[in-house]
């Protein structure tokens, strides 16, 4: 590995464990505002501070980079009211479930990426993934259901299930306009439309205090700016000098950190059922980002009989 791959390896591994952490932050922050109005105000905190990070990119003109505006508003609105939902979902469930296991449920969207896909442009992933299909719906399984109990997921984890569904789509509306558009205008427009949305639902819905704000601050600051921010900074440089196969590797290590940090800072416990559970859904993440190698050196293998 040369110095510019490891260093962008180090800096997607830092993202992780940036991402991971989120998940306290998350639920730190609701022990004094309502879902939406952490979501709201950390998701506005994170487009704004990436507006002038935007401009900078934006001087730089790069070549091959010219962007229909029409595009650029259109993957905004519609990436954004998708993260929205996502985002909702996934803080409404954290009122409910650990973080650890949010982290983990979370993490099905990998393999629920070329599942949709499939269905939706009948691009078949693979045995690879359905493999890796079947995994995480067992990891699932052991993760949110009580031993003996019946089929019904618990609140929390279904919320969050359907997080997992919700960024499915999100990232499958990034992969069709990130060709066409500034990722760094994206991930802007991204936080602005799902913070607008949510500061809108809890005007209605919520009641929003400025001790609230106050006692939830460190919260909001790591979920806005590290999270939001830094990490997507993080991400964009990083995967430029790393293989694209490594990198989502890497980053499904969130749900790692996810676990770690609950565990560490929140006090968490999981049981061994929720601890196999979770070891099963990483397997099935790693599964469906080294689908391509595995199906390369299969053919290579019946190549040389």
């Amino acid at each position: 590995m040369d110095r510019k791959s490891l260093r962008g390896s180090l800096l997607l591994l830092l993202g992780s464990v940036i991402w991971g952490a989120a998940f306290v932050a998350q639920r730190v922050g609701m022990d004094h505002l309502g879902p939406f109005s952490f979501n709201g105000i950390r998701m506005l905190l994170a487009g704004i501070v990436l507006i002038p990070v935007a401009a900078f990119i934006d001087r730089k003109k790069e070549p091959g980079i010219r962007p229909d505006p029409k595009d650029q508003r259109k993957a905004g609105l519609l990436c954004g009211a998708l993260l929205f939902i996502a985002s909702s979902l996934q803080q409404m469930g954290l009122v409910t479930t650990s973080a650890g296991k949010a982290g983990f449920i979370t993490a099905l969207y990998v393999v629920l990426v070329p599942v949709a896909a499939w269905l939706l442009f009948r691009k078949n992933p693979g045995r690879v993934i359905w493999l890796g299909v079947v995994l995480a719906v067992f990891a699932l399984w052991l993760l949110c259901m009580p031993a003996g109990g019946g089929f019904a997921l618990q609140g929390g984890d279904l919320l969050v299930l359907g997080c997992a569904v919700a960024f499915t789509g999100q990232i499958l509306c990034v992969d069709y306009y990130a060709p066409k558009v500034s990722g760094v205008k994206l991930a802007r427009d991204e936080f602005l439309v799902t913070g607008m949305l949510s500061l809108l639902i809890a005007v209605f819905t919520e009641t929003i205090t400025w001790t609230g704000i106050h006692e939830a601050l460190i919260p909001i600051l790591y979920a806005g700016l590290m999270s939001g921010a830094v990490a997507y900074t993080l991400q964009i440089i990083g995967q430029r000098d790393t293989d694209p196969t490594v990198a989502s590797l890497i980053m499904c290590l969130e749900s790692v950190f996810a676990t770690l940090s609950g565990a560490l800072i929140l006090g968490e416990k999981m049981t061994v059922r929720e601890t196999v559970g979770c070891v099963l859904m990483f397997v099935a993440v790693v599964l469906a980002q080294l689908s391509p190698v595995i199906s390369s050196i299969r053919r290579g293998g019946r190549s040389h009989r």
